[in-house]
């Protein structure tokens, strides 16, 4: 459903309202406690608003957190900030912040699915209040970046970090990878002030930093059998078309083909796919590919994609006070930092995805959902990412994916949902799964309708996964699963 003006504006009336207490806290000295979500979003948000406060010479702490616990609420009451700022998650906390914090003024910037409903002492900024779809329309940071811009419009220059943060969150679902919604206003004022370049392109990973055969090679969306995987294959492939991937002793990156080069391999491609039977594959060879025109070629934050991954490895690998710095303009050593962290992340994904594959039950097939049992082998801050990458190549891609991973510190299990937006036609809302089974075991879950996350006790994760089996049935029925 398309977002018309009305919702526009009214969305940003309620950002101005938050613009407004957050410059009041700031004229009285007040220190401001930002909580933000440890994904690529969450930094994204928590950078725009780092910056923001920065420039208005505000006393200000940034946590990235995983979640919203007890744990929150002891740091907050030994800190005493005059305000709260929870980014990019709070929405599905409102009763316990209700609960635990009904004393301090609170602002949430989020754009997860509502549960609950706020009191006075809360301030909420919320697509969903407005109508608008949160999991393809704006992100976190694009929330951040809306009460930015009604604060001072010298924070348009922020635009393009929403941006990397709706891309990181996977909102790219208009036609050809395309951000659209208020994520389309975002994506004009980046544009209109010569931040950001938008345009059709050849939209595989590592345009801007691979070389052309390992670009190919690594590339799985779409997957191309032969040469994903391949690098001497791939190398192969440029040769018969008369591409090469050297320029004298420089590898050249995708980004360094002539169009004339670019239209060749496209369609070279794309008769290779349907010489395969892959025909819908051929259809993810060319889509909407977002440039950073300020930042350096060669690098991983010049591509919006890639920037978004790189801060995805900072938030999941215990580092994302260098992702919040990177998106707060640090071009040094935090970038730097960065790069390595991603290395090493990298490294991590694939370890955790060989170890699922490596034994069929690590993964099993339930009768409405799959199940990824990382127990206590995948990190939990990286489960989510690796829920990501198998929903999107399951034997039968209709069924979510549930997989989860102990937190054994804490003595719960983090679970992360994932399944595709088809399947929201059917009725399928993730969010509402996850909050249901989670409330039945003292737990808390939420998110959106094709991604959504929990947490329960551990001795209970056997519980929750036949609930959510059984919920999941229920929803494909037709029949409202209640709480």
């Amino acid at each position: 459903m398309a977002v018309d003006e009305n919702q526009i504006a009214c969305f940003s009336d309620s950002a101005a309202r938050a613009a407004a207490t957050i410059v009041e806290t700031v004229k009285e000295d007040g220190l401001i406690y930002v909580f933000s979500h440890l994904d690529a979003d969450g930094i994204s948000a928590a950078g725009i608003i780092g910056k923001m406060l920065a420039r208005l010479d505000a006393k200000f702490r940034i946590q990235v957190t995983q979640w919203i616990n007890d744990k929150t609420v002891s740091e907050i009451l030994s800190e005493k900030p005059q305000l709260i700022v929870f980014s990019d998650l709070g929405s599905g906390y409102i009763d316990f912040i209700n609960d635990k914090l009904a004393t301090f003024k609170t602002v949430i910037l989020d754009h997860h699915q509502i549960i609950g409903e706020e009191k006075d002492n809360i301030v909420q900024v919320n697509p969903h209040v407005h109508g608008i779809d949160g999991a393809r329309d704006i992100s976190g940071a694009g929330v951040a970046y809306f009460v930015a811009k009604a604060i001072d419009k010298v924070n348009i220059d922020l635009a393009p970090v929403a941006v990397v943060g709706a891309l990181g969150d996977l909102q790219d679902k208009y036609d050809q990878r395309l951000l659209g919604g208020v994520n389309e206003k975002i994506v004009e004022d980046a544009t209109s002030a010569g931040l950001l370049t938008v345009e059709k392109d050849l939209i595989f990973f590592g345009r801007e930093t691979r070389p052309i055969h390992r670009t190919l090679a690594s590339t799985t969306n779409p997957f191309i059998p032969g040469i994903s995987g391949e690098e001497d294959k791939s190398l192969a492939f440029l040769a018969s078309l008369g591409i090469k991937p050297r320029d004298g002793e420089k590898w050249r990156a995708l980004r360094d083909l002539s169009d004339e080069e670019k239209k060749r391999l496209c369609s070279a491609l794309a008769d290779y796919l349907f010489s395969k039977g892959l025909r819908y594959e051929v259809t993810n060879l060319i889509g909407h590919v977002y440039t950073l025109n300020n930042e350096e070629p060669w690098t991983p934050i010049r591509d919006a994609r890639e920037f978004a991954v790189l801060l995805n490895a900072t938030g999941r690998m215990d580092k994302p006070s260098l992702g919040v710095a990177v998106c707060m303009g640090d071009r040094g050593s935090a970038l730097e930092a960065s790069n390595k962290v991603l290395e090493d992340y990298r490294r991590a994904i694939s370890k955790y995805l060989g170890w699922v594959m490596e034994k069929p039950e690590r993964m099993k097939e339930l009768e409405n959902i799959y199940v990824i049992y990382g127990e206590s082998f995948i990190n939990d801050k990286i489960v989510g990412a690796i829920s990501s990458i198998l929903s999107a190549s399951l034997p039968n891609p209709e069924k979510p994916l549930i997989a989860y991973a102990n937190v054994e510190e804490e003595g719960l299990a983090k679970i992360s949902a994932r399944t595709m937006d088809t399947m929201t036609n059917k009725g399928i809302n993730l969010a509402e799964v996850m909050q249901v089974a989670a409330g039945k075991l003292q737990g808390k879950g939420g998110g959106h309708n094709v991604a959504a996350g929990a947490q329960v006790p551990m001795e209970s994760i056997g519980t929750f996964i036949q609930i959510v089996n059984e919920l999941i049935g229920k929803q494909l029925k037709g029949e409202k699963i209640g709480s």
